[in-house]
């Protein structure tokens, strides 16, 4: 079974944060935001598209036991924690955080002049009361270009570990191209068309900022229309 979510049913929220504004693209339920049609998805329990302006912070706030995912969309993101710890994503690169114990932490646009954009996905911890910890990987673009790159998964070599049951993939799509994905019993799947596009998933037509739920399907057929960045979620449903 497949779910379309066009971009217009994406709950969209707006606010001030320290140096700037925000303005995000939520897909599940997070914060004041409650929609008891999406509280989650298996183990994956929030899926924020987030775009800071120039110099924007997310300021220090805390977060325990949960397992966070962080893709940089667009410009540079920077993360800091109250240790100092962190790091700096580019477009395309990924950062896995273990926030256990509890952490607090920011997000940053590390730019001045430009806006930057991330997609910071939170799962659902296999394991809790542990130690927390942040690390990252650069990805070029050939990497992923027609192909289901493996980003943070617990089987696939080169990819960074999460203490979940859960697994993500980014891919740039070109036009006329396809690509597939195996789906065991038992998992779904989350597919997100960051920017370009339309993509067709299954016969099921995708615009950009829409997404796909994927249930009860052993694999995923992607086509591309026009090139498209792509982001897919495999999850265990619970």
């Amino acid at each position: 079974m497949i779910t379309i979510r066009n971009p217009e049913t994406i709950y969209q929220a707006y606010g001030e944060i320290e140096n700037g504004t925000f303005h995000g693209r939520w897909h599940f339920s997070f914060g004041e935001y409650y929609d008891p049609e999406n509280t989650h998805f298996g183990t994956l329990r929030v899926f924020n598209d987030d775009t800071l302006s120039p110099g924007a912070v997310w300021p220090l706030h805390p977060h325990r036991d949960n397992e966070v995912v962080t893709y940089c969309a667009e410009g540079e993101f920077r993360h800091a924690d109250e240790r100092g710890k962190g790091g700096i994503l580019k477009k395309g690169w990924v950062q896995h955080t273990t926030v256990g114990t509890g952490m607090w932490h920011s997000e940053i646009n590390n730019l001045p002049d430009k806006p930057m954009r991330f997609i910071q996905m939170w799962f659902y911890p296999s394991k809790h009361g542990l130690v927390p910890s942040v690390e990252q990987k650069a990805v070029e673009k050939q990497e992923r270009t027609n192909r289901f790159l493996p980003l943070v998964s617990n089987t696939d070599p080169g990819a960074l570990r999460i203490v979940s049951d859960a697994a993500v993939y980014s891919c740039f799509l070109e036009a006329g191209k396809r690509v597939n994905h195996a789906l065991a019993k038992g998992r779904g799947a989350y597919l997100y068309v960051i920017e370009g596009g339309p993509v067709e998933v299954n016969g099921n037509s995708v615009p950009a900022l829409g997404a796909a739920k994927v249930t009860e399907e052993r694999e995923l057929s992607v086509g591309a229309k026009k090139d498209a960045e792509l982001l897919l979620v495999d999850v265990l449903l619970i």
